[in-house]
């Protein structure tokens, strides 16, 4: 009973406190976890352990398909090249920095060094992506950070299994192995993940009730973690390969009043999960701390020392990669504010805990792996470092870089897609008018609803630059809304596919759109 009051008061906690950073616009990682740190520190505050079972298998999958979802595939397609160099590259290269590092200003050696490097060496997508909603950062840019993020695990994966092989084994590195087992993991995850969205995709098809529809949309993250975990694959990338491609799709598959409730609960599951995780990491480094040894004391500045190498280590990379692609892009005078804030955006957090976590207790020959404590508080740190540092100064960094789109860019494009839309919807309405098969009130009524918002449009673009229905008509008008919805539904897509409009104005026109077809159905 005390564990679950604990973890009720936990719930409790963290939605206060991730209510109040919305309502303050103050990042709600780097809130909850100064919030779960503060908490930790209190007198009397037992000391929380945390499970690595709980996290990867309960808390991470939701969450990653919840970031994969937001992913933009057309976005994605623009970017695979760089994100394919930080995803391998990268993550390399940042492990072995960090190893290095570690090695020469730690007690730990260097088998463990290396397990530290792999467990840091890739961002984590769940804080990414929470700290990215809240930055109004051109869709490439957007895209870059969150799909690094989030196709980088089979790399590190593959590294942390090596790695504690030597460490706990005291095996010689197969890098052939390696090489096979990174393709087990990246490949295998990749066509689970596909596999489980192609029949998904089939039965969302063929499903027209609200609860089946949800319930199958927060078992599928679930289904695809677990099938590629049994198959020695990554389960991580499965989820991830599962949610770009049904997040892609996603308006095809429901209708409006599903996609609403999917949309509202979704936003909760995401939420509660989002706030319990990062003020878990913020209650559990009191209690690590408390567990290592009198001669690692010095823990702060290891964890210093191993931060401003990772931070180094991604601008030494992001650095000539943006100039590369600016160059190839036609940009003759190189912009370096792209790379500062791709590497500012590079935190760690909730894969890095789970990783570390998983570190076997013991070696296999049965002593106690003594230094797994500091590898655990190390990585806790920093990824409490960057939450924090990054975190709260990330909005800042990304104003003062000049990069971020302005409210008058998105507001512009907002309105000049409606105007096409409520063209289009007019357009449509006119080939009715012409089968002369509608009663005119209900015309007129359609088209001085579409000559509003057509207005309205053009008010907006500017400033930035007769008779009662009858129960029947009141039908056929809804009737035929909804079929203009149909086709304004059908200009969007092809704004976005022409490239004319960015995913957040279509993810945007789309609920309202959705919106309005809800109110049309009840009434």
């Amino acid at each position: 009973m005390r564990s679950v009051g604990t973890v009720l008061a936990l719930v409790v906690l963290a939605t206060v406190v991730a209510t109040f950073a919305r309502r303050w616009r103050i990042p709600a990682p780097s809130l909850l976890v100064v919030a779960g740190l503060a908490v930790a520190l209190l007198p009397g505050t037992p000391d929380i352990q945390i499970s690595p079972e709980i996290i990867g298998l309960v808390v991470l999958p939701p969450l990653l398909y919840a970031s994969a979802e937001e992913l933009s595939w057309r976005e994605l397609r623009a970017v695979w090249k760089p994100v394919g160099v930080l995803s391998i590259g990268l993550v390399l290269a940042s492990a072995a920095a960090v190893g290095a590092v570690a090695s020469l200003v730690t007690p730990l050696s260097w088998q463990m060094a290396l397990v530290l490097g792999a467990v840091l060496a890739s961002t984590d997508p769940v804080a990414v992506t929470a700290l990215g909603r809240r930055l109004a950062l051109p869709p490439k840019v957007q895209v870059l950070v969150q799909a690094e993020s989030l196709f980088n695990d089979a790399t590190s994966l593959v590294l942390f299994r090596v790695a504690v092989s030597v460490a706990v084994a005291s095996a010689a590195v197969g890098w052939g192995a390696a090489a096979q087992e990174f393709a087990l993991l990246a490949g295998g995850g990749m066509v689970i993940g596909a596999a489980v969205a192609g029949v998904v995709a089939l039965i969302r098809r063929r499903t027209e009730d609200p609860v089946l529809e949800t319930v199958i949309s927060l078992v599928t993250p679930y289904a695809a973690y677990v099938l590629a975990e049994a198959a020695h694959a990554s389960g991580v990338t499965s989820v991830v390969v599962a949610g770009v491609l049904l997040g892609g799709r996603g308006d095809r598959l429901t209708n409006a009043r599903i996609r609403l409730q999917l949309h509202a609960v979704h936003g909760t599951v995401i939420f509660l999960l989002e706030s319990v995780v990062f003020s878990l990491i913020g209650l559990a480094l009191p209690a690590q701390v408390r567990a290592l040894s009198d001669g690692d004391r010095s823990w702060p500045l290891y964890a210093l020392a191993v931060a401003a190498t990772l931070i180094a280590m991604r601008m030494l990379w992001l650095a000539p990669l943006s100039a590369v692609v600016q160059r190839k892009g036609g940009i003759q005078r190189m912009n370096w504010r792209v790379p500062v804030v791709l590497t500012w955006a590079g935190t760690r957090g909730v894969v890095p805990l789970a990783a570390a976590l998983s570190i076997p207790v013991t070696t296999q020959a049965g002593a106690t792996l003594s230094e797994r404590p500091l590898v655990l508080v190390l990585t806790t740190s920093v990824v409490v470092a960057t939450l924090v540092v990054q975190g709260f100064s990330l909005a800042s960094v990304v104003r003062r870089s000049g990069i971020a789109l302005e409210p008058d860019h998105t507001e512009r494009e907002e309105a000049e897609a409606r105007c096409s839309l409520a063209t289009a919807g007019l357009s449509r309405l006119e080939e009715i008018s012409d089968l002369e098969a509608v009663p005119d009130v209900v015309l007129d009524r359609l088209r001085r609803g579409l000559t509003a918002r057509l207005d309205h449009a053009r008010d907006r673009l500017s400033q930035d630059g007769d008779g009662t229905p009858t129960e029947s008509a009141d039908l056929t008008y809804r009737q035929l809304r909804r079929d203009l919805i149909t086709v304004e539904a059908a200009e969007l897509q092809r704004l976005y596919d022409e490239h004319r409009i960015g995913d957040t104005t279509r993810r945007r026109l789309q609920r309202s759109l959705d919106l309005e077809e809800a109110r049309l159905a009840d009434a």
